[in-house]
């Protein structure tokens, strides 16, 4: 993924672009992904009480549309807008429950900018193999916010998504935002930047497990 820089007259500051380029991306077999049918994905159910206990414990509005993201330093909760991206909501779901992301590495993070994960190889060229349609919506780019990144065609989101370390609203309607940080954003921040081309990072951290909120328990 190329960094697109540019500059305004107040500050030199760095407004990165998402998008990879056909050169940089390379062709996966189904074989090689981590393909999920939602034949083979499960929904755990959870009790009225459970439930009740899990959404004071995380302070979330929607357990079922809310995830625990667990990092080296701390827990972090994402609220997910299934009103306004249903299928990323849904798809990410799906490959949350299936285990998907447990140990992806943050492959590419780049300091006041974001970090971003979900690549099965940990060098951003990887998927799961199905690619979503974009539901660009009318969400910012903001601190927290979760979006999905994708190659130059709009339609070709799939596994990997960003979280916004700040403001990035050169990215508003171009990227399907699915979710926010609702707490633990200062673990987030925490994630080690990268040094490397476009934000590369050596010895990246990783993903230790992402829950459905509503499954814990």
């Amino acid at each position: 993924m190329k960094a697109v820089k540019k500059s305004n007259s107040k500050t030199k500051t760095k407004k990165e672009n998402l998008v990879l380029g056909k050169s940089e991306t390379k062709a996966i077999k189904a074989s090689d992904t981590k393909s999920i049918k939602p034949s083979e994905t499960k929904k755990l159910g959870v009790s009225a009480t459970r439930s009740k206990k899990i959404k004071h414990t995380y302070k979330v509005k929607d357990p079922e549309n809310s995830l625990l993201l667990k990092l080296k330093d701390g827990d972090v909760v994402i609220e997910m807008f299934p009103e306004d991206a249903p299928n990323h909501v849904s798809r990410i779901k799906e490959l949350v429950r299936a285990g998907f992301y447990n140990g992806l590495k943050f492959h590419r993070v780049i300091d006041g900018f974001m970090a971003q994960t979900g690549c099965p190889y940990g060098t951003g060229t990887g998927g799961s193999g199905k690619k979503l349609k974009a539901e660009f919506n009318k969400r910012p780019h903001k601190r927290g916010t979760v979006s999905m990144a994708r190659a130059m065609m709009p339609d070709s989101a799939d596994s990997q998504f960003f979280i916004c370390f700040g403001d990035c609203d050169w990215l508003n309607g171009q990227y399907t935002v699915w979710g926010e940080v609702t707490s633990g954003m200062e673990y987030v921040d925490n994630i080690k930047k990268g040094d490397g081309p476009n934000g590369a990072v050596s010895a990246p951290d990783e993903i230790i497990s992402m829950q459905v909120i509503a499954d814990i328990g």
